[in-house]
């Protein structure tokens, strides 16, 4: 076998191969970050038998994307490396050397030595999965933070109008407050445009009379008639609109791609296609984790130790070191779950009963759904609990 290192850097990297007895099939070389630098790394690799080749490189961030999907889209052996193993063996270096060309060595030595899982088609689909997922929890927080500021500056113009409608946050008072953002401009609207606008965005729920009351409200209200707090409303409502339709348009791909792959954890009740994406997506290769528990602790599902002397606290909470998007995608799946299957529910009574509180039970409900998520993976079973 040949096994190629490859160093990933944002603009530069560099691959070097050798071959199971140790000779250096290919010395440290440099190619860019680009598709010029891509087809050089072939055309060097084209003279090998590429059934003989094994490529690997470390995993750093989102820098070495690009160019393990290029090499498995091209059918080579790819391996995705802990740092955490070449680390190791750099340490062992009598020198401490460390530059690109010797990591690449390093890297392929690492190879040789551990036993590595080929990236495959269906990890790109996974790895997919995970940005969009991720991306899909930065656009809903931006969207809450949109949302709260709204509400404080809704506050300042017309503090009336969220008591009236309960609330600041849906269709009817958004299409208001975009035409009329301040209560004098509403108090100067004539009731026949009010009535109408009221109408179509609420589908026929507000009515004429609902119309009246508002003009009151807003005749009476103590809120400022500034122009720059009428600004920041109409323009933070645009951009509440506009993360709903990209939150909408991710969700979609998500859906798209989860279906492409007909995974079993789309048996599970209450588990639809968001919630199995992220997890599907954050978990990744299933076979990494060799067992449940370990699965737990990548999530931060685990709970904490607490121990000194003769002293170990017995009611200790959950770590949360783990990967935050997948802690909430498996509480959030939980709290489905517990809702459409029987036995779930009553795990989850049975803790309540113990005294524990909602989410604390909820936390025992997504431990044990971790349990049946990696068998069913593993095994490739649906699922089968009443």
């Amino acid at each position: 076998m040949i096994y190629v290192g490859i160093d990933i850097a944002k603009l530069n990297h560099f691959a070097s191969a050798v071959s199971s007895d140790g000779e250096i099939m290919l010395p440290p070389f440099k190619f860019t970050n680009d598709y010029d630098g891509f087809h050089k790394l072939q055309s060097c690799l084209d003279q090998f038998d590429k059934d003989q080749l094994i490529i690997g490189l470390e995993s750093t961030a989102h820098y070495g994307n690009n160019l393990v999907e290029f090499l498995v889209l091209r059918d080579y052996k790819v391996c995705v490396i802990n740092p955490i193993q070449t680390s190791t063996l750099r340490k062992n270096n009598i020198r401490k050397t460390k530059t690109d060309k010797v990591d690449t060595l390093v890297i392929a030595k690492a190879l040789m030595m551990n036993h590595t899982r080929f990236f495959t088609k269906y990890d790109i689909s996974l790895l997919h999965l995970k940005e969009l997922g991720r991306f899909r929890m930065k656009l809903i927080k931006k969207r809450t933070q949109a949302k709260i500021q709204l509400t404080s500056y809704v506050d300042q113009a017309f503090p009336e109008i969220q008591y009236f409608f309960k609330g600041v946050h849906h269709k009817s008072c958004y299409a208001l407050l975009k035409e009329a953002p301040t209560a004098g401009m509403i108090a100067s609207m004539h009731l026949t445009h009010l009535s109408h606008l009221l109408e179509v965005a609420s589908h026929g729920h507000f009515k004429k009379e609902t119309a009246k009351e508002i003009r009151v409200l807003a005749q009476k209200s103590v809120g400022i008639n500034d122009s720059s707090v009428a600004l920041q409303i109409t323009q933070t409502i645009d951009l509440i609109e506009l993360l709903d339709r990209q939150v909408t348009m991710v969700e979609s791909d998500m859906e798209s791609l989860v279906n492409s792959l007909d995974s079993v954890i789309l048996t599970i009740p209450g588990i639809g296609a968001i919630n199995g994406g992220m997890i599907l997506g954050e978990l990744g290769d299933i076979t990494r984790f060799s067992n449940p528990s370990k699965v737990l602790a990548f999530a931060g599902l685990d709970p904490t130790v607490y121990q000194s002397g003769n002293f170990e606290a017995r009611h200790t909470k959950m770590s949360k070191r783990g990967s935050r998007p997948l802690r909430f995608a498996l509480v959030n799946a939980a709290h489905n779950v517990v809702k459409n299957n029987q036995t779930f529910k009553k795990y989850y009574d049975q803790k309540r009963s113990e005294g524990k509180l909602h989410y604390n039970a909820l936390g025992h409900c997504a431990g044990k759904l971790v349990r049946i998520i990696y068998k069913m993976l593993t095994d490739n079973v649906a699922f089968n609990l009443k």
